[in-house]
């Protein structure tokens, strides 16, 4: 994975509300905006503009059906995330240093 693709999706799921929509996300197939709103205590502004970023960074889709639209985890990058963070842990605690006693 790219570093520049890795910082903009670290620095995407660097805020709490982010973490929150992307907690909601991963319970269904699919939400509208407001069934996210709904589960948050945040203006529709707000997520709004979080999902921008969320979608931005890659970390969600979004397709567009009348009259509502959809927001889906896109598990494949954080997937994808997850890897990349776990193989620097990995080569950082290679020789053992990490190891709890």
């Amino acid at each position: 994975m790219a570093s520049q693709q890795i910082a903009e999706q670290l620095a995407a799921l660097s805020h709490p509300a982010r973490l929150a929509i992307l907690d909601h996300l991963s319970r269904y197939e699919g939400c509208a905006c407001r069934d996210v709103v709904e589960s948050l205590p945040l203006a529709q502004s707000t997520v709004s503009q979080h999902l921008k970023v969320l979608l931005e960074a890659g970390l969600i889709s979004h397709e567009r059906n009348r009259p509502r639209s959809t927001y889906r985890l896109n598990r494949e990058a954080l997937r994808g995330v997850s890897r990349e963070l776990n193989s620097i842990v990995d080569r950082c605690c290679a020789d053992g240093c990490c190891a709890s006693n």
